[in-house]
């Protein structure tokens, strides 16, 4: 990935110590249920839960802002302060945040932590317009899906597509008016935070006729804002009814 510097607000961090966060009296350390839960990382419930109550260190980096390249030689002038995002060759953006001092070093020592509650992380990097977050990346390069992302920063509760609520309340509405369909089931998909959908369909339909039901289906769930941010991915199974 490659580096890119800006500052969140908008704003100038020069001249600005990085302190009255609430965080006065942080000692660096990982906190103690977060690392709990990192190691069974696999339990993805378990870890959102205790990131949305953890202390974040986002990355903070000196930038030249005015350089006097008059003589020889370039001279520094003066340098902001400013919060770091990531570009993969995809062209994915993500905010590296970090779980404690040590693995921020071990990225970059000459970084300056600044402590956030998660949800102020997640919300800087919806703001800067970064897809995931990537959790200590020099050491274990976790990566926080955009669904994981949106509900840190909603404060709300992350469940896995095929479990929530919500993304099943929206595919049963997305589907009430479709006659050819007389069952929709909510599965985990094959990718990391993706929704299969189980379309039961009566017999009959040709192959193009299918894949019109699925792409209606498929619009209708996109049309809420809010079952799209709980979703990473989505994909479709046709079974027969009966």
């Amino acid at each position: 990935m490659t580096h890119e510097h800006f500052d969140s607000a908008g704003q100038t961090f020069s001249g600005r110590a990085v302190t009255g966060t609430g965080f006065d009296n942080d000692d660096g350390s990982i906190d103690p249920q977060l690392a709990i839960a990192l190691q069974d990382a696999g339990d993805e419930g378990g870890l959102m839960a205790a990131l949305a109550q953890a202390r974040l260190l986002v990355p903070i980096v000196a930038t030249l802002a005015e350089a006097d390249e008059s003589g020889e030689h370039v001279v520094e002038k003066s340098t902001d302060m400013a919060v770091v995002t990531l570009t993969a060759p995809s062209g994915e953006r993500a905010l590296p945040v970090f779980t404690d001092t040590a693995s921020l070093a071990a990225w970059d020592p000459e970084a300056r932590p600044s402590p956030v509650r998660a949800e102020l992380a997640a919300q800087a990097a919806i703001a800067e317009q970064c897809d995931v977050m990537v959790l200590d990346v020099a050491t274990r390069s976790l990566v926080l899906r955009p669904s994981m992302v949106w509900a840190l920063a909603q404060r709300a509760s992350w469940r896995p597509p095929h479990l929530d609520d919500h993304v099943r309340q929206a595919v049963s509405k997305a589907v009430a008016d479709e006659p050819d369909i007389a069952e929709a089931r909510c599965e985990a998909g094959s990718a990391p935070g993706e929704l299969r959908v189980v379309l039961a369909v009566r017999p009959g339909l040709t192959q193009q006729e299918l894949q019109a039901l699925a792409q209606r289906v498929g619009e209708q769930i996109a049309t809420d804002g809010e079952t799209r941010a709980r979703i990473d991915g989505l994909a479709f199974s046709v079974v027969s009814a009966g």
